[in-house]
């Protein structure tokens, strides 16, 4: 498997998930490729309370949290900032299809593919 390069230098990622190890990880993942881990909300709730205060660049989420799916935040965030969808269970077909650009990954997926999404030119 090939390194992933990418640099998050500066950027603020929100990150949304409920499961504490897998938000570490990413957290970590996100610092490690220079990036300012923003979170971890494990609600819905807590992400829009965060969004409501902070600034982001961009958002790594989970789907399926404590309180309902990821909707509300995609609704917030997209589209004028960059968001993977990191889950087990897949991208709901109603989700799907409000937000058909957002790119989806099943778990595990490695932090740094995730954070290298974030920054990756959609027409290159």
């Amino acid at each position: 498997m090939s390194e992933v390069v990418c640099d998050l230098r500066g950027a603020r990622i929100l990150i949304v998930e409920d499961e504490p190890f897998i938000a570490l990880d990413i957290a970590y993942g996100v610092e490690q490729v220079g990036g300012t881990p923003v979170g971890p909300a494990s609600t819905v709730a807590q992400a829009l309370r965060i969004l409501e205060r902070e600034q982001v660049d961009g958002a790594i989420v989970d789907v399926d949290l404590p309180d309902g799916t990821i909707g509300p935040v995609l609704e917030r965030l997209r589209p004028d900032v960059p968001v993977v969808v990191h889950t087990g269970v897949g991208l709901p077909e109603p989700l799907r299809q409000a937000f058909p650009d957002v790119e989806v990954f099943g778990k595990p997926t490695a932090p740094e593919v995730l954070a290298a999404r974030l920054v990756a030119d959609p027409d290159g």
